[in-house]
């Protein structure tokens, strides 16, 4: 039988491994190529990794780890905030750095996805991934759970925009649905589907 991983919440401490982690993860995920420039693109994705999948969320106490931090998830909690003023001076620095000129079409989309969301509070998905040594082990699920748990002992939803169809049969595999479907904006390149847990009543 195998052990269970052993899934933690993040510190400070974890942010570069955890960065590297999902940077290392994102690289063949089509959201990638089409939101980030060609030119620096590793770069551009290490400091997303860095900022938003790493700092952002571990600050906020919303990101979960397996011990190894072989695999990360960063949410955004119902009741998150503004963030703090240095923290959103570094934020409005890194985005154009980061999306370059490609920044108006990503944040168009990312409001269209943002349609099928609940209307109540709920947590947000902001980003998964597992290293590519460390797949097919049930490491993503896993640190899926701590949040999941929470919904449904709290009685929230829980929420995620992705742009492939093999990451919307993973999430329903955790008792996710789809709740609306479009493409990207301008170029309607890529599709996405927002998906909605509800939580499980005991």
């Amino acid at each position: 039988m195998t052990d269970l991983p052993v899934v933690r919440q993040a510190t400070r401490a974890d942010v570069p491994r955890l960065a590297a982690t999902l940077a290392a993860a994102y690289p063949d995920y089509r959201w990638t190529s089409w939101a980030l420039p060609e030119d620096g693109r590793t770069q551009r994705l290490s400091r997303w990794a860095e900022l938003w999948g790493g700092l952002v969320p571990v600050l906020a106490g919303t990101a979960w780890v397996t011990d190894d931090v072989n695999a990360a998830a960063a949410w955004v909690a119902p009741d998150a905030g503004e963030h703090a003023a240095d923290l959103q001076a570094v934020i409005d620095r890194d985005l154009p750095r980061v999306f370059g000129a490609r920044q108006p079409v990503v944040l168009a989309s990312e409001r269209l996805g943002a349609l099928g969301r609940p209307e109540e509070p709920h947590w947000w998905l902001h980003a998964v991934g597992t290293r590519p040594s460390a797949r097919h082990q049930g490491l993503g699920a896993a640190v899926l759970q701590p949040v999941i748990e929470r919904c449904d002992a709290d009685g929230v939803p829980a929420a995620a925009t992705v742009y492939t169809s093999t990451v919307v049969r993973w999430l329903q595999r955790s008792g996710f649905a789809v709740t609306h479907s479009t493409r990207t904006a301008v170029d309607h390149e890529l599709p996405i589907w927002t998906l909605v847990r509800q939580p499980k009543r005991s």
